[in-house]
C-alpha cells in the first residue's frame, strides 16, 4: 500500500492570556489508503485538533501534513469532514444539501443529469432516497447525520473526517449507522479518520486504533493493529476472544496507563506546592 497520509512531528499551540497552551507535541503518524483508523482519548487530549489540523482548520506549529506527496495548509475537497452535529443548512432540503457540496466541487465537470444522478447515488449509499426533499426539521438526527455523511462522500473525498459522528445519536440508530459506514468503506475503499470516545465502535470499525495521552501537549501513546476479518458482525464479535482482547487493549491504556500517568503529575505537584511551603519565609521573599 501506498503511503498516503502522514503527519510529522506535529505541534500546535494557542495563545492564551496566561501564555502559550501547547495542545500537541510531537504527533507522528502514518495512514494507509483505504485505512480506518480511529482516535480514541480522555477529553482534552487533543483528538479534534489532530482532526482540524488535517482538515486544513488549524495550521501546526511545528510539524506538518502530507496527503499524496502534497503538504496541506488550508481546508480542501479532498479532505471532508463530518461533525458531531451534522451542519446541514436548515432551509435546504436533504438533496439540496449535498447538491451543493457537489456544485462546489464539480463545478463544470458534470452536466445536470449527471449531477443529479451522483446526488442521488450518495443519498441511496446512506439509505436516505426516501426523505431526500424534507429539510433538516423535518427528519431525525440519525437521518440528519446519514444526509451529512452523503454530503461528505458526495465531494469524492480522497480521506473522510469524522468527528464523532454518531456520538449524540440513540444506541440502534448508531448501530445502523455504523454498519452502513462499514458496507460503504467496503466499496469505496476511502481512508477514513474517525474520533471516538466509544471503545466498542473503535474495534468494531477500525483497522488501527491510535490512543492519544492526556493533555495538554498529548501525544500518541500507543497504536493498536486490529486483525479481525471484514466484514465484521457486531453480535457474533460479542463473544469472540480477539475482539474482547483488543477491548481490554484499550480500556486498560485509557483507564489504568493514563490514569498511572495523571496521579504521577498530581503527586509531583502536590509534593511542589509541600515543598514551596516548606521553604523559610526569608527564603520566599528572597526568592
Amino acid at each position: 500500500m501506498s503511503k498516503h497520509l502522514e503527519l510529522t512531528g506535529v505541534s500546535i499551540e494557542f495563545p492564551t492570556p496566561k501564555g502559550p497552551f501547547k495542545a500537541l507535541d510531537n504527533v507522528n503518524l502514518k495512514i494507509e489508503k483505504g485505512e480506518f483508523v480511529s482516535l480514541i482519548g480522555h477529553s482534552g487530549c487533543g483528538k479534534s485538533t489532530v482532526l482540524n489540523i488535517v482538515a486544513g482548520l488549524h495550521k501546526a506549529t511545528t510539524g506538518g501534513v502530507v496527503l499524496e506527496g502534497k503538504e496541506v495548509d488550508e481546508p480542501g475537497p479532498e479532505r471532508a469532514v463530518v461533525f458531531q452535529n451534522h451542519s446541514l443548512l436548515p432551509w435546504l432540503s436533504a438533496y439540496e444539501n449535498v447538491e451543493l457540496a457537489v456544485k462546489q466541487v464539480f463545478k463544470g465537470q458534470k452536466s445536470r443529469a449527471e449531477m443529479k444522478s451522483w446526488i442521488e447515488h450518495n443519498l441511496e449509499l446512506v439509505h436516505m432516497t426516501h426523505a431526500m426533499h424534507k429539510r433538516p426539521d423535518e427528519i431525525s438526527g440519525g437521518m440528519k447525520q446519514r444526509v451529512g455523511i452523503a454530503r461528505a462522500l458526495a465531494m469524492e473525498p480522497k480521506v473522510l473526517l469524522m468527528d464523532e459522528p454518531f456520538g449524540a445519536l440513540d444506541a440502534l440508530t448508531r448501530a445502523h449507522l455504523q454498519d452502513s459506514l462499514m458496507d460503504i468503506q467496503k466499496d469505496l475503499n476511502n481512508t477514513v479518520i474517525m474520533i471516538t470516545h466509544d471503545v466498542d465502535e473503535a474495534v468494531l470499525l477500525s483497522d488501527r486504533i491510535v490512543m492519544m495521552t492526556n493533555g495538554p501537549a498529548a501525544t500518541v501513546g500507543e497504536i493498536l493493529k486490529v486483525e479481525l476479518p471484514r466484514p465484521r458482525d457486531r453480535i457474533a464479535l460479542a463473544d469472540d476472544p480477539q475482539y474482547n482482547h483488543y477491548r481490554h487493549e484499550v480500556l486498560s491504556f485509557l483507564y489504568e496507563k493514563q490514569r498511572k500517568v495523571e496521579d504521577i503529575g498530581q503527586h509531583r505537584n502536590v509534593k511542589k506546592v509541600q515543598a514551596a511551603g516548606n521553604e523559610s519565609p526569608k527564603k520566599r521573599a528572597h526568592g
